[in-house]
């Protein structure tokens, strides 16, 4: 567990890539942007996405794919829309049972697949393992303290991944419920869209935090639909991602709703950043997924209509608080 390949040098992929330096690890980022390859090799600092933070001149940047892949760990980190085609690329230089971190969080658009089902079928000599929880690339690179679920079926594999990141800065707490890490990692985004659209909207703290549990509720529903058990989605992946990702400017997802609160339009908006936006893509994946599925998600489904199908967002939140009366603990839950 010497060797890591970050597969993707956006600003999570940095982020990670400093923190296995840190843990003593040998480091190897993949990028496709010759500049990137160029700052991260010669200045040692990635200057399009994580500008503020020195890199340890022994994190090394590749445009070769055999080359990343040639380690003890991947640490899959492309965008969740990019995930399958990145796969292929990786798929025949993987040696069998190399564990492969989902770090990617988000549902595949057109065929609402997670990220662990793309994984299964392109790498399928893989053991996928996912890293889900709350975390700003910008915080870990830093150094600052984070705690973070890793989701593997294989817990002895699992805990040696786990001890060959973790610092003391930097800690992996184990789960066995894959699905239910990443399933909250995935749609904590979306949520977070809709919460920065009730702070641009000016509805007030009392709906954010409506939209926060309420938002919760879906999640849950989501995972237990796929797999996963609700205990999960109360810990770091679930809860404490979703509040992170719904209640802070620094967050992409957040931030993108309050502007469009405020009358900025989606294009507009995204026009500006260079970093994927990932809760834009995933709410159609999203309540696809749910339909197919017969889970009520009406936050998700109302969100995915503001932004893939021309929905306003004063409509969309009428209907939300129009929606008939309910328990507040699904029967499915109960049961669990």
């Amino acid at each position: 567990m010497q060797r890591v390949g970050i597969i993707g040098a956006g600003a999570w992929g940095t982020a990670l890539a400093v923190v296995a330096r840190r843990a003593g690890r040998d480091v190897m980022i993949w990028a496709l942007e010759p500049e990137v390859i160029a700052a991260v090799n010669d200045r040692h600092c990635n200057t399009p996405y994580l500008p503020e933070v020195a890199l340890d001149p022994a994190i090394i940047a590749t445009a070769d794919v055999a080359r990343s892949a040639d380690v003890d760990i991947i640490m899959l980190v492309a965008p969740a829309q990019h995930v399958r085609e990145v796969c292929l690329s990786l798929a025949p230089h993987l040696r069998p049972r190399i564990p492969v971190v989902i770090c990617a969080k988000g549902i595949e658009r057109g065929t609402s697949a997670l990220m662990t089902d793309v994984v299964a079928e392109t790498l399928p000599q893989a053991v996928m393992m996912v890293l889900s929880g709350p975390t700003f690339a910008r915080e870990v690179a830093l150094g600052l303290p984070t705690a973070i679920t890793l989701g593997a079926a294989d817990q002895a594999l699992g805990r040696q991944v786990a001890e060959a990141i973790g610092t003391p800065a930097f800690r992996p707490y184990l789960t066995d419920d894959v699905v239910g890490a990443e399933v909250g990692g995935a749609v904590k985004n979306v949520l977070a869209i809709g919460c920065g659209m009730a702070e641009g909207k000016g509805l007030g703290a009392n709906a954010r935090a409506a939209l926060l549990t309420r938002g919760l509720a879906e999640i849950v529903r989501l995972a237990l639909a796929r797999g996963g058990r609700p205990e999960t989605l109360m810990g770091l992946s679930g809860l404490g991602d979703l509040v992170l990702t719904a209640t802070s400017l620094q967050s992409r997802n957040y931030s993108l709703g309050v502007a469009l609160g405020q009358g900025q339009t989606l294009d507009q908006v995204l026009g500006t950043r260079r970093s994927v936006t990932e809760g834009v893509t995933t709410a159609e994946a999203v309540a696809t997924l749910a339909a197919k599925l017969k889970v009520d998600m009406p936050i998700c489904a109302a969100i995915d209509k503001v932004l893939n199908h021309g929905a306003a967002i004063d409509d969309m939140l009428r209907r939300l608080l129009e929606r008939p009366l309910r328990d507040e603990v699904d029967a499915a839950v109960k049961r669990n």
